[in-house]
């Protein structure tokens, strides 16, 4: 992961980023990072596989949630852009006509990587409490885990955690079960 920038960021500097890097604006700063690697992409493609279904589009489950993939999250200063993330259909009834979302998810999901996850824990989930997330999960493909938290009064109580081929059943998505070993390229 690169600082790529002394002085206070702006959004017009992602755009002069090359599409390999993602970029995001943390506490002022451009912060850049490549992009996934195969089996970090493949864990949040799969996550998201056993989720849409039931969960965004209502089949063999309950409905009601917009999930997406890296969506661009405009909170107050901070633009940051998780590796999922999904919203209550109650809250946000109609996706944004803009290429961002001004308002936060009730779910995030983070894909750690050696060179991400000190960033994902430290830097993020503050801002991720500060805006009202709800639930936030992070998924380590190496370790083969799943840290399941939900937000108390602006902290990070860890529910749980998850290894190998546990079955999932954690809230919000507690509707359903699915395997966490699904999400491992062997």
């Amino acid at each position: 992961m690169a600082l790529t920038s002394p002085k206070p960021a702006t959004y017009e500097d992602l755009f002069d980023l090359p599409e390999t890097l993602v970029g995001e604006i943390v506490n002022g700063r451009l912060v850049t990072h490549p992009r996934p690697a195969p089996r970090h992409a493949r864990a949040y493609s799969l996550l998201g596989a056993n989720l849409v279904g039931p969960y965004d589009k209502g089949v063999d489950g309950p409905g009601g949630w917009w999930i997406l993939d890296e969506p661009e999250l405009h909170l107050n200063a901070d633009i940051l852009v998780p590796d999922l993330a999904g919203w209550r259909r109650d809250r946000m009834p109609r996706l944004p006509d803009t290429a961002w979302f001004e308002l936060a998810p009730d779910w995030v999901c983070e894909i750690l990587s050696p060179s991400t996850a000190r960033f994902d824990r430290v830097e993020k989930l503050p801002i991720y409490a500060r805006h009202g997330v709800l639930h936030a999960w992070l998924v380590d493909p190496d370790l083969r885990t799943l840290e399941v938290f939900e937000c108390r009064e602006g902290k990070w109580l860890l529910l749980t955690v998850l290894e190998n081929d546990a079955g999932v059943c954690q809230p919000p998505f507690d509707a359903i079960t699915f395997s966490l070993g699904g999400l491992w390229a062997d």
